[in-house]
């Protein structure tokens, strides 16, 4: 805090008031970024933990000065039981406080992550956002509720983000961190933004303004959780490299994502300009054939209908010149095939880029053709690559058919559930602190890979604590598991018996009896990617 002088205009003396640094710093920060206009109306996202509050408690400081309508929105996700309410309470409380309009939902996580084959973390953020999404489409006399929403991710958050990237793998988009400025669709059509102001700006900065102003706020009990992977870097990893590498470590992945963040912006823009010039696009002439001019030359095929209409990847194939893919350095050969699954609407990892530029090198391929995640393949031919979506005709939009392998520890990427699936060894306590004992299992009743498939038909499961397997089938109907993800929903196998379904505890036989080396199995959105 600092001594700002003031007059007093009636005694003509002078005299001083205590101004914090902290508002001055961000708002320094949203005029340099234009985070925030004058006049528009803001929502500031309120869980009731400190960065959340801070922010509050800044923007209704500076929200004369930035000219801006200043409202409080709060999303219960009923994780917490009582402690999920009395944050609402609290946050409701604070909105009467300052005289704020308030927007409060409520959703079921727990529930919607078991429908959805998502873990709770990607449920959660999928039905906020969906609330915020809400508010800023839903008018108030001709004008949006709100025209942005902004959430007090911090420093903290984004070298955290960062870091676990860099652990799971990562490209330089996952590099990038979190954006400070995030667009939110619905319905394909542009409705507002999610803004982050205080991505500059330390945790302990925050708490400490919040203490010097006798601002109070909420501890979120989860956030001590081991199972959390953002947890165990918060706690454990970045602890250790601030001690023995770098004090400034958090600093520096926070301008390593700014870094990041440059060079996508500018991959971006040449991406854009290859389109049309370098990679053609064009509708499989399966999905035109009869249905050019006034006479239908091929019967009406229902199934094709329906399958076209179907939400995935599009209904397009690339064509890429070859010559000047391989005259191209490296570095843009990697983009542009990257860019054609992006597009297209089917994820390439790493070794999928590799392995097509080593057959597109190829003077002439004895191999005219390589499979692709989705369906998709690509063909070798002198000029040109060319990626062939799935013929509709005889194939599924997504195919739901797939099998990959699990490394213990590692990850397997399943682009047709849209998933990720880890399996993380850990060390467990004797209290087992942090973990649903459910979902442990003894590393030494397990091989040194699994496989992740499919359900099958016929396929059963017997999750601990009950009396007797059960058909897969029955287990997502009773759970209302349903369409595509139904079609998709992954299981974890050793040999023929499965040991993991998402959303159930582990079998009893596989179960972690004794604190020590446990395997955990999760999932995360393959969008992390």
């Amino acid at each position: 805090m600092y001594p700002s002088p003031r007059d007093d205009c009636e005694g003509g003396t002078l005299y001083y008031v205590f101004v914090h640094e902290l508002p001055q710093k961000a708002l320094e920060h949203i005029r340099r970024t234009e985070l925030l206009a004058p006049g528009i109306r803001i929502g500031v996202a309120v869980s009731g933990g400190a960065d959340s509050v801070g922010l509050l408690r800044i923007l209704h400081e500076l929200r004369d000065e930035i000219g801006i309508v200043l409202s409080v929105v709060h999303f219960n996700h009923k994780l917490r039981g009582e402690e999920s309410e009395s944050e609402e309470r609290f946050v409701a409380e604070l909105a009467r406080e300052l005289r704020l309009e308030f927007y409060v939902a409520s959703g079921d996580a727990a529930a919607e992550a078991a429908a959805s084959g998502t873990g709770v973390e990607a449920a959660a953020r999928e039905l906020r956002y969906s609330f915020f999404g809400q508010l800023m489409c839903e008018t108030e006399e001709g004008a949006p509720r709100l025209d942005k929403i902004a959430t007090g991710h911090t420093l903290d958050d984004q070298a955290e983000t960062v870091l676990m990237r860099v652990v799971r793998g990562s490209g330089m988009r996952g590099l990038a961190g979190i954006y400070p400025v995030f667009d939110i669709e619905v319905d394909d059509e542009f409705v507002g933004a999610i803004v982050r102001p205080l991505l500059g700006v330390r945790h302990t900065e925050l708490v400490r303004y919040l203490e010097d102003i006798g601002q109070t706020w909420r501890e979120d009990s989860s956030n001590l959780d081991a199972k959390f992977m953002r947890n165990r870097m918060r706690h454990s990893v970045i602890p250790v490299l601030e001690r023995q590498f770098n004090p400034a470590v958090q600093q520096a992945l926070s301008e390593l994502a700014e870094i990041a963040r440059g060079e996508e912006d500018y991959w971006q823009n040449e991406i854009a300009g290859w389109m049309g010039t370098a990679i053609h696009w064009a509708e499989p002439e399966w999905a035109t054939s009869g249905q050019q001019g006034l006479v239908q030359l091929q019967p009406f095929n229902a199934k094709l209908r329906e399958r076209m209409q179907q939400p995935g990847p599009v209904v397009m194939n690339a064509t890429v010149d070859r010559m000047w893919l391989l005259s191209e350095p490296t570095a843009v050969q990697r983009r542009a095939i990257k860019a054609v699954g992006e597009l297209a609407g089917f994820p390439l990892e790493f070794k999928h880029v590799e392995e097509i530029l080593r057959f597109a090198s190829e003077e002439d391929s004895t191999s005219k053709s390589l499979s692709l995640p989705r369906g998709w393949s690509v063909t070798w031919e002198p000029a040109a690559l060319t990626f062939l979506t799935p013929d509709l005709r005889s194939q599924e939009r997504i195919p739901s058919d797939y099998e990959y392998s699990l490394p213990i520890p590692g990850q397997a990427m399943v682009p047709e559930a849209g998933i990720v699936i880890e399996a993380l060894r850990t060390e467990v306590d004797v209290e087992m602190a942090g973990y649903n004992p459910d979902h442990l299992l003894d590393p030494s009743l397990l091989p040194k890979k699994l496989r992740v498939r499919n359900w099958r038909p016929g396929d059963r499961f017997r999750p601990a604590h009950t009396k007797s397997a059960k058909k897969i089938k029955e287990l997502l109907q009773e759970h209302h598991v349903t369409g595509t993800a139904r079609k998709t929903w992954p299981v974890v196998v050793s040999g023929e018996e499965i040991l993991w379904v998402p959303g159930f505890a582990v079998p009893e036989s596989h179960r972690l009896k004794s604190p020590g080396m446990a395997v955990v199995i999760r999932e995360r959105p393959l969008a992390e990617e």
